[in-house]
């Protein structure tokens, strides 16, 4: 039976790897993101998707309220919108201490607010039993970030899904965290990647390789399965072994 799938920051990275996978079953999914030229350009076959940003109340209401029109029941919730404020153009402008606080409130909006807002405005909505709740956190909440504000916001993640699994699983929902380490082939360093730093992240890794965003949309699927049922409040990391679980 088709479900329906929810996805932020779904056009591009891996909110778009997720999306093509629960496409391919069949589901049928919602991609949102800030910019509209980017999801109208997102190939998901079947997809419809809603411009919003998500770190505003008034946008997020809009899209709780495209949801209750257009869709209805949601299965599956997959918070992929984020990205690093201190690789912004002009994080390091200005007076330092300026510039420090709006890195650090960039890092909390981008990748803390956006999933808590989005969550809270469709919680309800989650099926019931069944409804599954999937965050994108990061290698950096274990291991910090170079600037800690990135880190931070991803591991604030981490305890408001396991309040969150706890809150919902007398539901049937389950809720868990998928952290993963080096990836390629994404907008998150907003460039190529300087070829020494990247020989050392693939040589942290057991497998020998960097990550793609079919990995970690492999294991969000996973996730969102009958089979994983009685998995949640887990945080799963997805590195090829470049951090060890804890």
């Amino acid at each position: 039976m088709a479900r329906n799938i929810v996805i932020s920051g779904g056009g591009t990275g891996i909110g778009l790897a997720a999306a093509r996978v629960f496409a391919s079953d069949g589901d049928r999914v919602l991609l949102l993101g800030r910019r509209r030229e980017v999801l109208e350009k997102a190939e998901v076959p079947g997809a419809v998707w809603y411009a919003a940003d998500l770190t505003e109340p008034a946008d997020v209401r809009g899209v709780a309220r495209y949801v209750a029109d257009e869709i209805g029941t949601v299965d599956v919730l997959v918070h992929s919108a984020g990205g690093n404020a201190a690789f912004a153009p002009d994080a390091e402008a200005g007076d330092p201490l300026d510039a420090v606080a709006r890195t650090w409130t960039g890092n909390f909006a981008q990748n803390t607010l956006t999933a808590v807002l989005l969550t809270e405005a469709l919680k309800d909505r989650l099926a019931d039993p069944g409804g599954r709740v999937l965050f994108l956190s990061s290698i950096a909440a274990y291991r910090g970030s170079g600037t800690g504000s990135y880190a931070a916001a991803k591991a604030a993640l981490h305890p408001y899904a396991h309040d969150l699994a706890r809150q919902l699983g007398p539901r049937g929902v389950t809720v868990n965290v998928v952290a993963p380490g080096y990836v390629e082939d994404t907008e998150f360093f907003g460039g190529p990647v300087e070829e020494a730093r990247r020989e050392r992240l693939v040589a942290e890794t057991s497998t020998g390789r960097a990550g793609i965003p079919g990995d970690v949309a492999a294991t969000l699927h996973w996730l969102a399965s009958p089979a994983a049922g009685h998995v949640t409040s887990q945080i799963v990391q997805v590195n090829g072994g470049a951090e060890r679980g804890h």
